[in-house]
């Protein structure tokens, strides 16, 4: 894992770097990075009982820009069997990205066996790096994020699965967490599975919603995902989330589309 972060800390402000930018604009994060800063706010809310994030909805309410930020969280609702958080990204003082979490607590059930299957396709070792596209680029998809296909490519149209790996910490010298980790991938079903061009029509996702049973275990993250596209102009996009030893849960984003 490279030295350098995704965001530097100063005090209570995060610095984005290059690699955390996103593909529609240059001087925009990538969803996946600060959807990563704000899980990591919310894990450093302190809960009444053991719990884990079990949901995670994001709204972007704008492009998140390559500039200082900051993150605000407050707890909406708290107790022994449920929490829920909400952690806000200002940028000058206005929300770029808000999120909200649902936490359930932990116990063991008698008398429940966990079922785990295999995660589908082959594994990242055997899956193909994006390199091998030829793509050099500064951006959270090629230098922030390692990718590995193990079905369809960036330069193909129509559903993907695809391996994903933090190349460097989120925050200084930090090791990313497991929901760090989880998040940083769940926002790249639109972009794997497109249906439209990228030199020809924008298929923004202005939100992302992801469902955990488990914490993945483990630095890879496995995006199995699927977009439909509408002809009024919206569209939606959806995945099946895995780590090595199997699922651990699903994602999806409404789409904004239109003409570039």
């Amino acid at each position: 894992m490279s030295a350098e972060p995704l965001f530097r800390s100063e005090g209570e402000t995060f610095i984005p770097s290059g690699p955390a930018r996103g593909p529609w604009d240059p001087n925009a994060l990538h969803g996946g990075a600060p959807a990563a800063l704000l899980a990591r706010a919310i894990e450093r809310v302190p809960t009444l009982a053991p719990m884990r994030v079990t949901r995670m909805t994001f709204d972007l309410v704008g492009a998140v820009p390559l500039a200082p930020l900051t993150v605000e969280t407050s707890v909406l609702r708290e107790g022994r069997r449920l929490q829920v958080v909400e952690a806000e990204l200002k940028v000058d003082g206005e929300v770029a990205m808000r999120a909200r979490a649902l936490r359930i607590r932990t116990e063991e059930i008698p008398g429940i066996a966990t079922q785990t299957l295999p995660p589908p396709g082959p594994g990242p070792a055997e899956s193909t790096p994006i390199e091998a596209e030829g793509y050099r680029q500064e951006n959270f998809a090629t230098t922030g994020m390692e990718l590995r296909f193990s079905s369809g490519t960036f330069l193909e149209a129509g559903p993907a699965s695809c391996w994903f790996r933090l190349r460097m910490p989120l925050v200084d010298d930090e090791t990313p967490s497991p929901l760090q980790r989880v998040m940083a991938a769940a926002d790249f079903p639109n972009g794997i599975s497109h249906v439209l061009d990228f030199e020809t029509h924008l298929f923004i996702n202005p939100d992302l919603t992801v469902h955990l049973s488990r914490e993945p275990r483990g630095e890879w993250i496995f995006v199995a995902a699927v977009s439909a596209i509408e002809s009024d102009g919206i569209g939606l996009a959806t995945a099946t989330l895995c780590d090595e030893e199997g699922p651990i849960g699903v994602a999806a984003q409404s789409l904004f589309v239109g003409p570039r």
